[in-house]
């Protein structure tokens, strides 16, 4: 198992947790989507993981080895990486600069070349636009930039906090085949997406989080066709066309 995380409590501040015992696994080849309503915990469960956040009792286990609490550049070097929500590229430095910046830990300079030009095939538009200021590219091409920055380090375990959020159809689309890509490659992906429909349609498993605990826990297509789960967070009937977005 690369992901173990076992009785997660978190929050923020002196206010009631957030999260209340929150448990779940990540295989490597494999996507686990978070589902839940508007402030269910989804993205402070990937803070925790990547370490912008300190739990206050819990688990996490990455690859056998316990890093629970452990700082965000600490959680690097155990493979854990994080493409938060929203764009987060430097727009007056290049596309190759942003992608560089990935690999800041990594020391030597061969290495640092191997990955980089790892990345530059597996992302072409990355590679395409290489010497572009990232503030000119396209909604979808800075979240192609973010990926190809994570993948840098070549992570165990990568975290996507709404990956498809504020992208036209087609550049939606285009993510979530990299996403799928990802998978191919062995990574354990952890995913927050507003599209849930979506999101399970590729998912392997779904998470159902909802005050702070998982409720309820499947298959992507098994979620998808659950009338309960449909009504109350899919916003009506199971039957969903592929690609529909809410």
């Amino acid at each position: 198992m690369v992901l173990e995380v076992s009785g997660l409590k978190a929050g923020y501040g002196q206010a009631e947790l957030v999260l209340k015992g929150v448990s779940l696994t990540v295989r490597s080849h494999e996507i686990v989507c978070l589902v839940g309503p508007n402030g269910a915990g989804k993205s402070t469960v990937l803070k925790v993981l990547s370490g912008l956040l300190s739990p206050k009792a819990g688990k996490v286990m990455v690859n056998g080895q316990d890093v629970t609490g452990l700082p965000a550049h600490q959680l690097l070097d155990y493979g854990v990486a994080h493409v938060m929500q929203g764009h987060s590229v430097f727009p007056e430095m290049t596309v190759g600069d942003n992608v560089e910046m990935g690999g800041y830990k990594i020391r030597s300079k061969s290495l640092l070349r191997q990955r980089v030009g790892r990345v530059r095939e597996l992302f072409p538009v990355v590679d395409e636009r290489w010497m572009d200021l990232a503030g000119l590219l396209s909604g979808g091409q800075q979240k192609m930039v973010e990926l190809a920055r994570a993948m840098v380090l070549d992570p165990l375990v990568l975290l996507l906090d709404e990956p498809s959020c504020g992208l036209e159809p087609r550049a939606f689309k285009k993510v979530f085949e990299e996403i799928r890509a990802l998978r191919e490659l062995g990574k354990a992906l952890l995913l927050v997406e507003q599209n849930v429909r979506s999101a399970l349609q590729i998912a392997d498993r779904g998470c159902v989080l909802d005050l702070g605990h998982i409720r309820m826990e499947g298959s992507g297509r098994d979620l998808l066709k659950n009338e309960q789960l449909a009504e109350v967070y899919l916003g009506g009937s199971s039957h969903v066309a592929g690609g529909e977005r809410e």
